[in-house]
């Protein structure tokens, strides 16, 4: 990872770093923080498709979770970015089914099925001392937007128990407000994916026309609460926001409008990952309806994206 991936300068290092979990822990509040997070369940308005089920009655709806949260697998990972990786992996929890339904998903076997098993809040807390033991650097929750009551009550269990590592929100960023602000003051580091900018796209190509408002009100909420990402002398993550963007064949207008977005509404400052791994996945390959994002994408795409984003003022970020 370069220098200028790593913002060098005293205003993106963090020296004397504590979880922000711990400051609701010492006041109380964590404990009140839970039972406002389950009562999200009763009529469930935990992501924006807002389904109105009982989760809490075990109902389900769009993403087929009721009272507990399914979990799909937990490990240390060493495939994130440099600066949750380090030199111990990620401490990732990947929980199965996903409030969307993008056709192209490389992980549809976890996001539209039932993988893994239903654990209960103190198993979740157990996966977390674990990683922690483990020497993980961080605690990385993967597709948490439909479980969000059950990270907190999660949560509330393991600090007691000694959790003291960052925890990562690694989201498609099709997340409610109040679900963010359920989570205020719990999570260290907020990685959103900005996906799509057109309304047409993101309704065609993931069964959401509303993905691109309510992601751009999502990734303020998030930098609203911990701000660009700030590491540690050594380079690991410790706060912040950390944007993820997948190119798509044939989408540049929709990438430069994203990157255009974060430089001017939110930061230059922001810390971006321009994902270059796409590959026709789950329905695109055996659909004519998405031959437009049947291929990878080419090189010549990769390099305007990344000189869409240094013209929009972005500069915080790998080139491959």
């Amino acid at each position: 990872m370069g220098s200028n991936a790593l913002g060098v300068g005293d205003r993106f290092i963090i020296e004397d770093f504590e979880p922000a979990y711990l400051a609701l822990w010492r006041s109380g509040e964590l404990a009140a923080r839970v039972d406002l997070a389950l009562g999200e369940l009763e009529r469930c308005r935990v992501c924006p498709r807002h389904c109105d089920v009982n989760r809490l009655e075990n109902q389900t709806a769009t993403c087929h979770t009721g009272r507990q949260a399914r979990v799909a697998s937990a490990f240390a990972h060493f495939g994130e970015e440099d600066c949750l990786r380090g030199s111990r992996g990620s401490g990732t929890i990947f929980f199965a089914f996903c409030n969307l339904r993008c056709v192209f998903c490389q992980n549809w076997d976890i996001s539209q099925a039932a993988a893994g098993h239903e654990l209960a809040p103190q198993a979740i807390a157990d996966l977390m001392l674990r990683l922690q033991n483990a020497g993980c650097h961080n605690i990385n929750f993967v597709t948490p937007e439909h479980v969000v009551p059950q990270l907190v009550e999660a949560i509330a269990l393991a600090v007691p128990q000694g959790l003291r590592l960052p925890l990562v929100y690694n989201t498609s960023a099709y997340d409610s407000i109040a679900s963010l602000q359920l989570v205020d003051g719990l999570i260290d580091i907020y990685m959103p994916d900005f996906k799509f900018w057109e309304e047409t796209t993101s309704r065609r190509l993931a069964r959401a026309g509303d993905y691109p408002d309510v992601a751009r009100a999502a990734i303020a909420e998030m930098h609203r609460q911990v701000g660009v990402l700030r590491l540690d002398p050594n380079g690991i993550a410790r706060r912040g926001v950390l944007v993820r963007h997948l190119v798509m064949p044939g989408q540049l207008d929709e990438t430069t409008e994203i990157v255009r977005w974060l430089a001017t509404e939110i930061s230059p400052d922001t810390f971006i990952n321009i994902m270059g791994q796409y590959r026709p996945e789950h329905r695109v390959s055996s659909n004519d309806r998405y031959r437009d994002v049947n291929r990878r994408v080419t090189r010549q795409e990769m390099d305007a994206a990344y000189a869409a984003a240094r013209t929009a003022g972005l500069w915080r970020f790998d080139e491959l």
